[in-house]
């Protein structure tokens, strides 16, 4: 394994310099004659890339000289693919991020970077997830409400690879940091509707108002709705792969002098979606009624006709940015944040794992009701003193999370399984609730991070040292079992969790300007993700963190007077105390009960990324990501097999080989007018959506495109007019991202999504 890590740095090594040599000719890795022509270069290449600004270290900096792996969709190529919410980018348009329902519900989302953060179940209060999702700044503490609407996206900033020095817990695979535009303080009005096949609509406003003794506000509303892909047969009741979402958004900035800004804003959303259908591919040993037929291609209509409802996710919540420039080298900031959410969940999309006995209930349906509230408090100092910048804060967080479930049957066989009527609902065949359990939060963190650039060597050279010491503190109960009181050990009442822990996280970054187009880096990091409880154990038994380190080594080029960007990474990461969710089948029984455990023994993760931006002529831009991820993780002990064997355990939505391309073209026409083309596919080898089942998806590959004529002039007011078409999976490819396999009921899978197109009207001013 060290040979293949040495390998696999030194080709990356190799390549940048390589590639450095070829690009600009006469130009060595160390060529100090090429440095100092390069303000001239920097002259002639204000026609090529625009720079791009991240807030990766908690400060603006430029891409290129931040010694991070980022990758960034602005708002142009949120628009260009259609990514409405974050489950869009599902489509695998950053390659090493990775994003997938809670297999069949589009209600929460499973998010993972690098091979990491997808692997257990955070759909409950008690568990976290390995990526953090941020919104200007705010941390989003539940896989729940992740798929609300996109607000007004200024950018979406992918930071990879550990981040738990500056943004703390549940980022050991890396950092989502949405950013949403601000009040401009000038009048500003876009609008867009559009319509859509499977009886899709929108409707979106952005509304800058000009500013008012030092107050500027913008509203912000939306409403995105599309019908099933799938057809439900049952009258009345709603079809598969829905969704209705509703989003409403104010900001408000108050800059009473220059050197400070206060900015509050509050947002509200409401998510209403339906699962997607689970299809029955192949048979297994037990029984199949002769209604539950085999689909081994993507299904237009489901089989049976089943009651079905929407989940329906409710989040808002106010947020208070204060910023003072106490003097030109010391800014003061302050994150204050609130947030409440309420989850329903309803899936009855997996009616052919049921097991035919003659006059039998059949089709779970699951029903859980998911609350949580969190608020949270951040202080940062962000300054310079002589050749040093830093960045020093504190954050505490709290969050309170109940939740109910249970999963009554709805639909009763007739005595040969060739029909089927419906049962009443609620069916009394479970006790309301099956298991309930409450978890609360806090945790308290300090930390720091200072580079420094000694200007004895021009400035050239970058050290970056930084920590973090969190403390969290977890408790909670287990307060249903099987629609009782549990009895734990002979001992009957609320199961009690409580858990503490204390955590210290280090980074230190090497950096060294090549030139000023070329910057190479060496990094290392450490992260985790917090220790918890399963509210789907008979027991709620708890187990710790895991954690991850990480060694990372990259560079960053803009060569050929800016018409070439190349950022090239290659890291290796040690995956210690794993959490890994095992799974107690027993067909016939609706209740799904599992258990978490921390696997002894370490897993590693070796991978290679490359992203390519190129602007070979006017109007025209070419763009090129990869990644490589090779992850192997140590067997576990499996609790529900006797004598507790060790077990594979099998990376989950982690394909080896993925990559995106994408061409952009602007073409001039009449007047200011423009054709905007763009298209971009999408590629991924085959992966594992279960830790214990060695069954693979398909490989996938999606196309999308979007063809616009923009800039037309309406002769008033500076007003515009764009109007557009698009499509997602244009060439209507179908492959299964689920796929899983159980002897007994057979393999069942779900299909992503058939093609989808649509138009739309955009009216600036």
């Amino acid at each position: 394994m060290k040979k293949s890590v040495g390998k696999l740095f030194y080709a990356s090594a190799l390549a940048g310099s390589a590639l450095s040599a070829a690009l600009v000719p006469g130009m060595a890795l160390a060529d100090t004659s090429a440095i100092a022509a390069a303000p001239a270069a920097d002259a002639m290449g204000d026609a090529g890339l625009a720079a791009i600004v991240v807030t990766a270290e908690k400060r603006q900096t430029d891409l290129q000289d931040t010694p991070i792996a980022i990758a960034v969709m602005n708002a142009d190529d949120l628009r260009n693919r259609h990514i409405l919410s974050l489950e869009d980018l599902g489509d695998g348009s950053i390659p090493s991020l990775r994003i997938a329902p809670f297999f069949s519900r589009k209600s929460a989302l499973t998010l993972g970077i690098r091979g990491v953060g997808a692997l257990g179940d955070a759909n409950q209060p008690a568990r976290d997830q390995g990526v953090g999702v941020y919104v200007d700044g705010v941390y989003m503490g539940r896989a729940q409400g992740l798929g609300a609407a996109l607000f007004d996206v200024e950018q979406i900033e992918v930071l990879k690879g550990p981040q738990g020095t500056l943004f703390g817990r549940n980022t050991e695979g890396g950092a989502v940091s949405i950013v949403t535009r601000k009040p401009s303080g000038a009048f500003h009005m876009n609008a867009t509707a559009g319509v859509s096949n499977y009886g899709g609509y929108e409707g979106v406003v952005h509304l800058d108002l000009p500013s008012f003794h030092n107050i500027s506000v913008k509203l912000d509303g939306l409403v995105q709705r599309r019908g099933g892909t799938v057809d439900n047969p049952m009258s009345g009741e709603a079809d598969f792969n829905s969704y209705d979402r509703r989003g409403l958004h104010v900001a408000v900035k108050w800059e009473p002098t220059s050197t400070f800004t206060a900015l509050y804003s509050f947002d509200t959303s409401y998510d209403a979606t339906t699962p997607y259908y689970l299809q029955l591919l192949s048979k297994g040993s037990l029984a199949l009624a002769p209604i539950l037929k085999l689909q081994p291609d993507r299904a237009k209509t489901a089989n049976v006709g089943v009651p079905l409802q929407e989940s329906v996710g409710k989040t808002w919540g106010h947020q208070l940015n204060l910023d003072w420039e106490v003097a030109d080298n010391l800014t003061l900031r302050s994150i204050s944040s609130y947030r409440d959410l309420t989850q329903s969940q309803y899936d009855n999309g997996a009616t052919v794992l049921s097991v035919f006995s003659p006059n039998a209930n059949f089709s779970r349906y699951s029903l859980a009701n998911f609350d949580q509230y969190q608020y949270s408090q951040e202080f940062q100092a962000i300054g310079e003193l002589a050749d040093i910048t830093y960045v020093a804060g504190l954050f505490y967080y709290h969050e309170h999370v109940i939740d109910d479930a249970w999963s009554p049957n709805t639909l009763k066989f007739n005595a040969d399984g060739t029909a089927y009527t419906v049962l009443p609902s609620p069916t009394a065949s479970t006790i309301f609730p099956d298991r309930a359990s409450t978890a609360t939060t806090d945790n308290l963190s300090a930390f720091g991070q200072f580079t420094w650039s000694p200007a004895a060597l021009d400035n050239r050279f970058h050290l970056t040292m930084g920590g973090r010491y969190s403390h969290d503190k977890k408790k909670g109960e287990l307060t249903k079992v099987n629609g009782a009181t549990p009895t734990v050990n002979g001992v009957t009442g609320d199961v009690p969790m409580a858990f503490k822990s204390d955590r210290f996280d280090p980074l230190v970054t090497l950096a060294y300007d090549v030139s000023r187009h070329i910057n190479v880096y060496g990094k290392w990091s450490t992260g985790y993700k917090a220790g918890g409880a399963n509210s789907r154990s008979l027991t709620y038994r708890s187990f710790g963190p895991e954690s991850v380190s990480s060694f990372e080594i990259g560079s960053k080029m803009d060569l050929l007077d800016n018409m070439v960007r190349l950022n090239l990474a290659a890291y290796t990461t040690k995956y210690k105390n794993v959490q890994i969710d095992f799974n107690a089948v027993t067909p016939g029984v609706n209740r799904t009960t599992l258990e978490t455990v921390n696997v002894d023994g370490s897993g590693r993760i070796n991978g290679f990324e490359a992203d390519l931006t190129v602007a070979p002529a006017t109007g025209l831009t070419l763009t090129a990501s990869y990644a490589l991820t090779d992850i192997r993780l140590p067997q576990a002990h499996n609790p529900f097999i006797a004598g507790n064997p060790l077990v594979t355990v099998y990376p989950v939505y982690v394909p080896k080989h993925s990559s995106s391309g994408a061409i952009d073209y602007s073409l001039p026409v009449a007047g200011d007018a423009k054709i905007l083309a763009h298209l971009d596919a999408n590629f991924a080898s085959r992966q594992y959506s279960s830790a214990s089942d060695p069954t693979l998806n398909d490989r996938t590959f999606l196309v999308n495109g979007r063809l616009s004529l923009a800039d037309i002039d309406l002769g008033r007011d500076n007003a515009k007019l764009r109007v557009s078409l698009w499509a997602r999976n244009l060439l209507d490819n179908q492959f299964v991202f689920l796929r899983n396999y159980s002897a007994a009921l057979g393999t069942y899978a779900i299909y992503n999504e058939p093609r989808t197109f649509g138009g739309e009207v955009n009216v600036q001013f």
